[in-house]
C-alpha cells in the first residue's frame, strides 16, 4: 500500500481512507505491508533528498529504490497506489512493472490532468489543462501551491506520466463520476472499478431526529461555504459549522452561524448525530466527501450540489440542488421540513454500500482481478 500524505495543515480524507483501509484489510487477513511518505517531513530532510525535491514528481529515485526492495523482500500479489506527490512519483508503476508486479490505484482527485487535483481555481471551475500534452495554463496560474517552478514541475510530471497512468492495471474509482472522468482520460471501462469509500460503524442511529443544520470540513471557498453563508434562511436558525480553514474568521463574526471549531472523529459523529441533516455545499466536482457517508452511517440525510460525485453518493438519502444561491436556499428549506423522514434510507444506504466489510470485499475483488490481468 503506497501513499505520500499530505501535510498535516491541511486536513485529508485521504490520508484517513489509507489508514483505515490498511486496518480493515488487515483484519481480514490480508497481509498489508506499507509504504507512506509524508509531506510533513520535507523541512527536515537530509540536503540529498532536499536536491531531489524537484525532480521526484517525475522520478524519485528513493522511492523506487525502497518500493524495489520491498516488493523483493515480501513478493507482493498487488501494489496499490494512492497519491504518489511529491515524495513518490507515478514512476512506481513502471518499478513495479519492471519487477512482475501488477498495480491498482484509487482515483481520489483529479491530478492525471490537473496541476492542484481539484479542477478548480481562481474561484470556478476549471478543465483548461484538459486534452493538452503540457499543462502550460497550470505555469500561468500557478496552480500547484501557488508557486511557479512547483507548478512547473508538477505540469512535466503530468506530461511524462500521461502514459505511465494508462499503464495501471485496475482503478479503484470511489463514484460512477470518477469513472468517468478516467474512461475520458483513456482509461479502458474493464480497467475500472466503481468501489466507494467507507467507514467505521458507529452502531444504529439514535432515535431521535436531531435539530438544525452541519457543515463540516474544510472552511475554503472551494467547499462552498461562501455560498452556503449567502443562501442560509433564517427560518432555519443557527448553522453550526465544524472544521477549520482560511474562512475561519468570517465563519466566527456570522451572527447565524454556531462555529464549533475543529472536531476530532467521535466530536464530528456527536455533531452529526445531533442535526436533522448535514449540507455539502461544494462549488468544486468534489470527488467523494467523506462527510456525506458519516452522515449516512449516523443516518442523517444529505443536502448536496450536483457536482462531482455528489449525487452518486447522496441517490434517495437526500437531496441535489445546483450550486447556486437561490436553488441553495430552497433546498435547504425543503430539506429542513422533509428529513426526518429520510433517516432510515440515510442508514440503509451506509449499509449497502459504505461499511468496512464492503470495502474489504471490493478491493479483495480489485487486487484478484489485477493478478488474473497480470
Amino acid at each position: 500500500m503506497v501513499h505520500n500524505r499530505y501535510r498535516s495543515a491541511l486536513p485529508s480524507g485521504e490520508n484517513t481512507v489509507v489508514e483505515q483501509e490498511i486496518g480493515w484489510l488487515g483484519a481480514a487477513g490480508v497481509e498489508v505491508v506499507p509504504m507512506l511518505r509524508d509531506s510533513d517531513d520535507i523541512p527536515t530532510l537530509p540536503l540529498l533528498d532536499k536536491a531531489m525535491l524537484p525532480i521526484d514528481p517525475i522520478w524519485a529515485p528513493s522511492a523506487q529504490r525502497e518500493l524495489a526492495g520491498l516488493i523483493r523482500r515480501h513478493r507482493p500479489d498487488v501494489v496499490h497506489l494512492h497519491n504518489p506527490y511529491p515524495l513518490i512519483s507515478p514512476w512506481i508503476v513502471r518499478t513495479a512493472h519492471r519487477l512482475g508486479v501488477p498495480v491498482v490505484q484509487t482515483a481520489h482527485n483529479y491530478r492525471h490532468v490537473c496541476a492542484n487535483g481539484l479542477f478548480f481555481r481562481d474561484g470556478r471551475i476549471c478543465h483548461d489543462c484538459v486534452g493538452r500534452k503540457l499543462a502550460t495554463p497550470a505555469l500561468v496560474h500557478r496552480c500547484y501551491r501557488g508557486s511557479a517552478t512547483q507548478s512547473a514541475v508538477l505540469a512535466a510530471a503530468l506530461a511524462v506520466h500521461r502514459r505511465t497512468w494508462l499503464q495501471v492495471d485496475r482503478y479503484v474509482a470511489p463514484t460512477p463520476a470518477m469513472a468517468a472522468h478516467l474512461r475520458r482520460f483513456g482509461v479502458a471501462a474493464q480497467r475500472i472499478t466503481v468501489k466507494p469509500n467507507a467507514v467505521d460503524d458507529p452502531g444504529e442511529p439514535p432515535s431521535d431526529p436531531g435539530q438544525g443544520v452541519l457543515f463540516g470540513g474544510r472552511l475554503t471557498a472551494e467547499k462552498g461555504l461562501s455560498l452556503l453563508l449567502a443562501a442560509w434562511p433564517a427560518e432555519l436558525g443557527q448553522l453550526r459549522v465544524a472544521g477549520d480553514g482560511e474562512l475561519r474568521a468570517r465563519v466566527e463574526s456570522h451572527s447565524g452561524v454556531d462555529y464549533l471549531g475543529r472536531l476530532d472523529r467521535d466530536g464530528m459523529r456527536s455533531a452529526i448525530r445531533a442535526s436533522a441533516f448535514v449540507v455539502v455545499p461544494s462549488v468544486l466536482e468534489d470527488v467523494h466527501p467523506t462527510l456525506i457517508i458519516e452522515a449516512l452511517a449516523n443516518g442523517r440525510p444529505v443536502l448536496g450540489t450536483d457536482l462531482g460525485g455528489i449525487a452518486d453518493l447522496i441517490g434517495p438519502a437526500g437531496w441535489v440542488v445546483p450550486a447556486d444561491v437561490d436553488a441553495l436556499r430552497a433546498g435547504l428549506r425543503v430539506a429542513g421540513a422533509q428529513a426526518a423522514g429520510l433517516r432510515a434510507v440515510a442508514r440503509e444506504r451506509y449499509l449497502a454500500s459504505h461499511t468496512p466489510q464492503r470495502c474489504v470485499q471490493g478491493l479483495i475483488e480489485v487486487y484478484r482481478s489485477a493478478r488474473r490481468a497480470a
